[in-house]
């Protein structure tokens, strides 16, 4: 099964992001998303020697809803820091997060996550892939929030990518 399709995963979502932009369900486009998903992740094979693994399952699930719950939650305090706080009060700052994780694919996860929450944007990574520089909008204590980053997204992102 592994010679025909090799990523599993991309392949399903490759079928998916095919139907959804085709914005309808036929026999046509599942055919045609189908061949798309079994050729696309054939061709790319040669680049991806060491793919990570991912665990779909509970923590997987888990991190997803904390993510979700996140942006839901930070959307609002962005809000809230826009139309009620005069600039010269906020207090934004970089943040360098030492990173624990081992694989690029983890690491870009980690850095699309804080890309993705409102008030913080993952800025660059280092050579060496052990730190992530971030700025955030409003932090009141520096190592507070790396705290936070490291405990809410990296611990969960060590059990996904194990």
């Amino acid at each position: 099964m592994k010679w025909i399709l090799p990523h599993p995963a991309l392949s399903a979502m490759l079928l998916v992001v095919w139907l959804l932009m085709a914005n309808a369900i036929s026999v046509g486009g599942i055919v045609i998303g189908t061949i798309l998903a079994i050729v696309l992740p054939k061709f790319t094979q040669p680049f991806w020697p060491n793919r990570p693994r991912v665990r779909f399952g509970r923590a997987f699930a888990a991190y997803l809803c904390i993510v979700l719950l996140d942006i839901v939650i930070a959307n609002f305090q962005v809000a809230r820091l826009i139309l009620f706080r005069r600039n010269r009060d906020l207090r934004s700052r970089w943040l360098v997060v030492p990173i624990e994780l081992n694989s690029p694919e983890a690491i870009t996860v980690l850095a699309g996550t804080i890309s993705l929450t409102p008030g913080t944007v993952s800025s660059d990574v280092s050579a060496d892939g052990r730190y992530l520089l971030v700025h955030a909008l409003d932090v009141p204590d520096a190592g507070a929030e790396v705290d936070r980053i490291k405990a809410r997204y990296e611990a969960r992102l060590q059990r996904v990518f194990a």
